[in-house]
């Protein structure tokens, strides 16, 4: 059993930070930050709470950063993911890749104990945007969490571009070989076959590149 935990900002000023007690759970979600906390330790988990409400941060959730997070994490939507153990271990790394394939964000890992490279390339590999090893310095918190999201933005963008281009290289690829087949048959020209493939795209309301698998796949039968 774990905790998951909600705080407001507006009515944590000027109250002394504490834990609930074992299995409570807060269902109402302000709007706001979301951080999903994953700590074993619970006091130094008031530790960094304490850290970010200070940064004015409205909203957190802790949960044992032992048990897998990824339901969590599509459950509760963060904006962002700090996870503290004493060291990355396999368990952690599992979770991390599977955050990373069905719901990424900017995760943030504070360690203990400095890793081996391996470990380091492995979690970089699951989406870590920051890896800090050593005691919580109180006044880096946020600064390192704004990196760690402007990367986790700047590596979703270049990700993107990457498929939008892969496809594009791959729509080019069954256009040309549509147009090869209608030069080959139908004895058209280059621009002839080309605009063949665009005239039934734009007829029919589809994308050239479906048009031209369509011409591939009647191209397989003869």
């Amino acid at each position: 059993m774990y905790l998951i935990l909600n705080f407001n900002l507006n009515k944590l000023k000027n109250k002394t930070l504490s834990l609930p007690n074992k299995n409570t759970i807060y269902q109402d979600v302000p709007s706001g930050l979301k951080v999903l906390l994953a700590e074993i330790n619970h006091a130094k988990a008031k530790v960094l709470m304490s850290v970010l409400i200070n940064e004015q941060y409205d909203i957190y959730h802790v949960a044992h950063s032992g048990v897998p997070l990824l339901r969590d994490v599509k459950q509760l939507n963060p904006d962002v993911i700090i996870i503290d153990i004493e060291s990355p271990n396999r368990d952690m790394l599992e979770n991390l890749n599977k955050i990373s394939q069905f719901a990424p964000k900017p995760i943030v890992v504070f360690s203990e104990q400095q890793c081996a490279n391996t470990t380091i390339n492995q979690m970089v590999k699951s989406g870590v945007s920051a890896y800090v090893v050593g005691e919580v310095n109180q006044t880096r918190v946020k600064s390192i969490i704004d990196v760690a999201i402007a990367r986790f933005e700047l590596f979703q963008g270049l990700k993107q571009e990457l498929a939008d281009t892969k496809q594009k290289l791959s729509s080019q690829k069954s256009i040309d070989k549509a147009k090869r087949w209608l030069m080959e048959t139908k004895q058209l020209s280059e621009i002839d076959a080309y605009h063949f493939i665009r005239k039934i795209a734009m007829d029919n309301s589809q994308k050239m590149d479906d048009v031209a698998k369509n011409i591939l796949s009647v191209a397989s039968i003869f």
